[in-house]
């Protein structure tokens, strides 16, 4: 198989981070917004979109990819100028995927692969009982394993128990643009897993990045939301400051929920207001 000549992305210094940084397996990333490559109107769209978003990390399936076909392919267009995530969506068993990740490893020179193993056609959920055994075989294998999840804590843990420097658990079915079904099992997943959580699927705008952001989650995986935008580029710079924004506000700390009124202003000295006490 004809090899994809992908150079190192650039240096973060010379690259404008989103926020704070990311590390992953003992990789940095300037941004936490990771951003994938297919349904865009057409590849200036798409590459145009990419630099809006401020993403390091860009996901290329690589069922989509045919890498001996002539012409400039995805990694030519997007290698040397991000990190190539490649990832095996499509696949429907443990064996499939694990072929796909070896495929991709032949091609690209790469160790990370984002692990999918789809249970069904309508809902694209993870298969569970088939993704668990097929990052047992790729992380003995030596791979860095980004696992597509369901938002089940459980599985989230298992996967991490397993050796993925990451667990991505999906917010609602891939390109529903619901949002996050279910935030309490996200904070309960980030409670429980101590690698990095990154929201896949589900995201429809940029407040569903905000709330993943402030719900605890270290980066938002996201495509639909972007490249079926009416204005993919505008879309794009969205997210990316929504991002910014959820990550400040989680890190700063919010306030809690009260079921009363809390006065921000001094109660002392109100004109016409006494005391309970002073009134006995």
């Amino acid at each position: 198989m004809k090899k994809a000549a992908l150079k190192d992305p650039p240096s973060p210094r010379n690259r404008e981070a989103v926020t704070d940084g990311l590390t992953i397996a003992g990789r940095d990333f300037t941004s936490r917004l990771f951003i994938g490559t297919a349904q865009y109107p057409n590849q200036q769209v798409m590459l145009d979109a990419i630099a809006a978003s401020g993403a390091e990390v860009v996901t290329v399936a690589m069922r989509r990819v045919r890498l001996d076909a002539g012409g400039e392919s995805l990694f030519d267009l997007l290698g040397g100028r991000y990190f190539i995530l490649p990832n095996t969506a499509g696949c429907y068993t443990a064996r499939d995927a694990v072929l796909t990740a070896q495929l991709a490893r032949e091609a690209l020179e790469t160790d990370w692969v984002k692990l999918e193993v789809i249970g069904d056609d309508e809902t694209l959920f993870p298969d569970v009982e088939q993704l668990i055994p097929a990052a047992r075989e790729l992380v003995k294998d030596g791979f860095i394993v980004l696992p597509y999840c369901n938002d089940d804590p459980v599985t989230a843990k298992k996967l991490e128990d397993l050796g993925c420097p990451a667990v991505m658990p999906l917010g609602a079915p891939i390109g529903s643009g619901m949002g996050i079904r279910n935030p309490y099992n996200i904070r309960i997943i980030r409670e429980m897993c101590t690698v990095p959580i990154i929201l896949d699927a589900g995201v429809g705008t940029a407040s569903d990045v905000t709330v993943a952001m402030e719900l605890g989650c270290d980066g938002v995986l996201l495509n639909s939301a972007v490249a079926r935008a009416r204005d993919p580029i505008s879309m794009a710079r969205a997210v990316r400051l929504a991002l910014e924004a959820g990550r400040l506000a989680y890190t700063s700390g919010r306030i809690p929920h009260r079921l009363y009124a809390k006065a921000s202003s001094p109660e002392e000295g109100v004109i016409g207001r006494v005391s309970a006490s002073k009134a006995r």
